[in-house]
């Protein structure tokens, strides 16, 4: 059977997520033993003191959220405040302006940078690449400027997008990218059904806000 709180990224990166909601988001993730806590960086110093006597629970925060097209320079400044705050796990969505624009050499260079800059602190990054704005050639592409780059993690969605996860993507990514890099499948997954599904397909890491719901539901 598998341990699905070990797969889950538990995630509030609603735009009114209150210190309230933030301090229920950090009970929750030692009640549960979730894989992480995801957070905004607004909020990363503050989990840290939250999680002072839990120094095992890695805190995850997003970059470059939610489309993508800040400058390479912001992203690092951002990424290196987020680390020096807390964060060992940086989800940074890829400059799918660029992207689009197929100035694929300025997409893998500023991954490369910013993979550098997480693995010279010992973090870990997670590269979204919003899936629903990707054709299948597309998706392709991005998988191997990822693995180009060295990441962590390809994630698909940030979940503002008008869609999330898709199963069929996710099986497609785990055939372009090599094994050494994970899958986190996020946006839009709410049920135990659903998770196992992503994890079957190829997915290590769940990011999802439902992490309860979905723990809760497995229990029964």
């Amino acid at each position: 059977m598998i341990a699905l709180a070990s797969y889950i990224d538990h995630t509030n990166l609603k735009p009114t997520a209150t210190e309230t909601d933030i301090r229920k988001l950090c009970g929750e993730t030692i009640q549960h033993q979730f894989k992480t806590l995801c957070v905004a960086p607004h909020y990363v110093s503050y989990v840290r003191d939250m999680l002072e006597f839990y120094p095992t629970i890695p805190i995850c925060t997003v970059i470059g959220f939610p489309l993508g097209y800040q400058t390479t320079g912001v992203k690092l400044l951002e990424t290196e405040q987020a680390m020096e705050n807390g964060a060992t796990e940086i989800d940074v969505v890829m400059n799918l302006s660029a992207f689009k624009s197929m100035a694929y050499q300025t997409v893998q260079l500023e991954i490369q940078k910013l993979s550098e800059l997480v693995h010279s602190r010992n973090g870990l990054l997670k590269v979204i690449i919003e899936t629903a704005y990707l054709d299948g050639h597309e998706l392709r592409i991005a998988c191997e400027l990822c693995a180009e780059a060295e990441t962590d993690f390809v994630k698909t969605s940030t979940g503002f997008a008008a869609s999330g996860a898709d199963l069929e993507q996710v099986r497609l990514m785990r055939s372009y990218l090599p094994e050494s890099i994970q899958i986190k499948a996020s946006g839009g997954i709410k049920d135990h059904t659903q998770a196992l599904n992503f994890i079957e397909a190829g997915a290590t890491r769940i990011g999802t806000s439902s992490g309860v719901a979905i723990i809760e539901e497995s229990a029964k």
